[in-house]
């Protein structure tokens, strides 16, 4: 009986992974990268990220953490100035 739990464990951690911040929605997402696209897909510094509050209508940390969740999901990579590249929708 112990060898089922393991997959159905398993599967529960991918979900958990893949799971959106609280407080966002897909559709925060869609606006995350809709305004990334808009700032040539990287995110660098302070006016990227002023920009992208001004269009997306989010909070700083909301876009923080969905960049971060683009890191975790694969849909970003992280750059060597410490910036956010996405590479996913538009940007791939």
């Amino acid at each position: 009986m112990l060898r089922p739990a393991i997959p159905l464990c398993a599967l529960g951690a991918l979900a958990a992974c893949a799971a959106l911040p609280p407080g966002t929605t897909e559709a925060d997402l869609a606006r995350f990268d809709a305004a990334a696209d808009s700032l040539g897909c990287t995110l660098r510094d302070e006016g990227d990220y002023l920009a992208m509050e001004i269009q997306t209508g989010l909070a700083r940390q909301q876009l923080l953490e969905l960049a971060a969740y683009r890191l975790t999901t694969g849909g970003a990579e992280r750059l060597p100035d410490g910036g956010v590249k996405l590479t996913t929708g538009a940007c791939a």
